[in-house]
Parts: C-alpha cells; sequence; structure tokens
C-alpha cells in the first residue's frame, strides 16, 4: 500500500514547519532511518518552504504511517501541542492524488507554480541515491512526473502571472512588446525590488539601474544583475534615461513626484514613460498620470490583473484535476495488476505442471501415433487450457468496483488451492 504523511502550509504555523524542516536536515541517516521503521519497504521524503511530506510503500498499513508522523515530530522536537492536529494522513488511491496534485502545482500556495515540480524531483533523485526506492514508488514518481507536464502542456495553469512582482512585468511588456533596448529603473533594493529585477532579466532586460536611499545597498543589488547603481539624489538624470520604472521603496512620501517629471519633459524627447508603483504607502504621485506619455499602475491595479489571473487558474484547475483523475486511475490498475501478477504465474505454472503431467501418462498410447497428430494434440491441450484460464486471469488484471484486487487474489488462490 502506498501511504503519505506530513504537514503543509494549511495545516501547520511556518514555526512548526521550520522546526521540522530543520531537525531532518540535521539528520544525514534520515531516509535509512524512515526506511528502517517497521513495516515501511520503500520511502522518499519532500521538504520545502511550505511542506514536509514522507511517501512509502508499506508491507501492510498497521501502524507505519502513524510512526512515520511521530519520527517527524520527535526529530522536528514538536511539542504535543504543536504536533496536535497538523498532520495528515492519506493510503492508497487518495495517497497517490495527493502526490500528484503536489507535483502539478495544485496544493501549492500558488497554484500553478512551476518550482514545486523540480522539488519533487530533487527529493526522488535524493531517494535513488540512497536506495530507499524500489519498483512501486518508482512507478509512482515517473506517473506523477507525467500528470504534472500533461497540466502544464494542456491547461493554461501556469500561464498567467499571480504574484505583484511578476504582474508589474508581464505588463511592462505588454506596453512594450518586448524589453530587449529598454532602460529599466528600479526604485528601492528590497526583496520585492530584488524579485522584479530577476523576472526583468529572464524577460529579456538588459539594462536595470537600482536606485535606493542607501548606495552600497543598490551596488550589491546591481551586481547580482549586472546593472548599475545610484543614489536617489540622482534620480532626476536616470528618470531621463528611463523607459520602465518600477517603484517599490517603504518611504512615507513620494520619491516620484509631477513637478519632478514635469521639469525632464523636454529632456525625454517625447519617449513613453511607464511607471509601476507597488509600494505602499505610494512612492509615485498619482498626479503623474495627468502628464503626456506618461503611463502609472499603482499596487491596487497590478491587484486587479492578478485577482483576475487567479480566476483564470482556477477554471483552469478543473481541467487539470481531470488529468490527475486520469494519471491516478492508470497507476492504481497497474498497481493492481501487479498485486496479481504472482497468482497469475503461480495459476499458469499449475496448470502447465497438471498438462505435462497428464501428458506423460498418454504417453503410451500418443506413441502410437504420429508425430504431426502427436503435436496437433499438444495445441488441443494448450489451447483448452489458455481459454479456461482466460477468465480468471482477465478478473486478476481487471479493476472491480465492488471488490478489492486483493480479496480477488486471496480468493483465486484459495479455489485453486495455490498455497
Amino acid at each position: 500500500m502506498i501511504v503519505l504523511t506530513g504537514l503543509n502550509h494549511k495545516t501547520a504555523p511556518i514555526a512548526v514547519r521550520e522546526k521540522i524542516f530543520a531537525g531532518c536536515q540535521e539528520k544525514s541517516d534520515l531516509l535509512p532511518a524512515l526506511r528502517s521503521i517497521s513495516g515501511v519497504e520503500e520511502v522518499l521524503y519532500l521538504s520545502t518552504c511550505n511542506r514536509v511530506e514522507v511517501i512509502a510503500s508499506v508491507a501492510e498499513d498497521g501502524k507505519a504511517i502513524k510512526e512515520i508522523s511521530d519520527f517527524l515530530a520527535r526529530n522536528g522536537c514538536l511539542t504535543e501541542a504543536e504536533s496536535k492536529g497538523c498532520f495528515y494522513e492519506y493510503r492508497g488511491e487518495k495517497a497517490v492524488r495527493h502526490l500528484f496534485r503536489v507535483a502539478s502545482s495544485l496544493d501549492s500556495m500558488v497554484m500553478g507554480e512551476a518550482q514545486i515540480l523540480g522539488q519533487v524531483k530533487d527529493a526522488y533523485r535524493d531517494a535513488l541515491a540512497k536506495y530507499t526506492t524500489g519498483i512501486v514508488l518508482n512507478r509512482l514518481m515517473h506517473c506523477s512526473f507525467r500528470a504534472a507536464k500533461r497540466v502544464r502542456s494542456e491547461t493554461g495553469i501556469a500561464v498567467n502571472p499571480v504574484s505583484v512582482s511578476h504582474a508589474a512585468v508581464e505588463l511592462a511588456k505588454k506596453i512594450f512588446g518586448s524589453l530587449d533596448g529598454k532602460k529599466i529603473l528600479l526604485i528601492g533594493a528590497g526583496e520585492m525590488a530584488e524579485l522584479t529585477g530577476q523576472q526583468l532579466i529572464e524577460k529579456g532586460a538588459k539594462s536595470v539601474i537600482i536606485a535606493n536611499r542607501s548606495l552600497a545597498q543598490a551596488e550589491l543589488l546591481a551586481a547580482k544583475f549586472h546593472g548599475e547603481a545610484a543614489d536617489l539624489d540622482a534620480l532626476d538624470k536616470k528618470l531621463i534615461e528611463a523607459d520602465i520604472v518600477i517603484s517599490s521603496t517603504g518611504a512615507s512620501d513620494f520619491i516620484v513626484t509631477a513637478d519632478m517629471l514635469r521639469k525632464i519633459y523636454h529632456q525625454r524627447k517625447n519617449r513613453l514613460l511607464f511607471l509601476i508603483d507597488i509600494a505602499v504607502p505610494r512612492d509615485i504621485d498619482p498626479s503623474a498620470s495627468d502628464l503626456e506619455n506618461v503611463y502609472l499602475y499603482n499596487i491596487d491595479n497590478l491587484q486587479d490583473i492578478v485577482d483576475e489571473n487567479m480566476n483564470v487558474r482556477k477554471k483552469e484547475a478543473i481541467k487539470a484535476e481531470k488529468i490527475v483523475d486520469e494519471e491516478v486511475a492508470r497507476y492504481v490498475n497497474w498497481q493492481k495488476e501487479l498485486e496479481s501478477v504472482p497468482t497469475i504465474v503461480s495459476l499458469r505454472n499449475m496448470a502447465g505442471e497438471i498438462v505435462q503431467a497428464e501428458m506423460e501418462k498418454a504417453s503410451g498410447w500418443m506413441q502410437n501415433l504420429n508425430k504431426d497428430d502427436q503435436e496437433k494434440i499438444d495445441v488441443l491441450v494448450n489451447s483448452i487450457v489458455n481459454k479456461v484460464l482466460h477468465a480468471p486471469v482477465s478478473v486478476l488484471k481487471e479493476e472491480s468496483s465492488d471488490i478489492s484486487s486483493r480479496d480477488i487474489v486471496d480468493a483465486v488462490r484459495r479455489l485453486f488451492r495455490l498455497d
């Protein structure tokens, strides 16, 4: 049986997730230790900023899943109060579906984000390197990758940006068509500026200026993007050069005023100036939008875009869930067939032994027949055996909604006395 236990951003606060993350990271023999839990045959450990999960193949469910969650709690030094209600447990098909939804980013904090699939693949590589997976989890993981790939290629779940910084960059790209050759001015050198700068570079921007109150901080960020650093005192000159300005400081007053833009209007020679203000409180004077060739968007405008895009993603998620259902069914059917393989082999071996024994009994009178007739009898006998076995073998392979595959296997083994 496949089992999965863990906690994520929906069930546990960040303080609890951090404790388990840190405790498990320090344990060099983590996967072998999980593998040594009674009943665990194969195991994989997934850890990201938003989740910690263990996926395992167990001989019998028994207490294995509870022991795994207790193991995580112990390594995270969680108190009883901290661990209470944080862990979720899935078994069988539900565990498979949860993993496929995780890999397809349907269970992520930001639905459709691309990073999670890479993290799932890294977790699988680590388990492979530690030899803690086998035929069951290997097949499971490859099926989860296929589900994620289909979700990305067959739906639009990841097409539209759902972060403010990403929406700002996409908006800039839409207005100018391409960021190639455009001069970008980032005002502020904090986390939002860094995220935005990274996305601008990914979209083709080559010339980035970082303007900040602390020139040293601006220089640090500029070095990351191979850009230029500037002090806020030089903002007037940098505004003359810029095509796109994205501002995200913690200032209490306007950094860019309408008067500042009026003074440099002629020096810009009628070039479009695209301003994106993602600061709260605002960095750019709202009246700047009244100036000719100046286009200003604030965080509320961007949030509207983000909300609209999230609604699109939610609609696409309906298609994605259907894909996950299809891939879950494929894996579950394979697993049921896998359970029945030893019984099918035993059934065919038993029939083969009976045929061989009876043919040996008949060898006395059969030797009076010519070789051609002997071969015809041999073909006939084997054909009858195959037709008799066809029905039970087919039932063993098929999925049954009324009876579990294990019950069918047990029934066949008893009926034919295979044990």
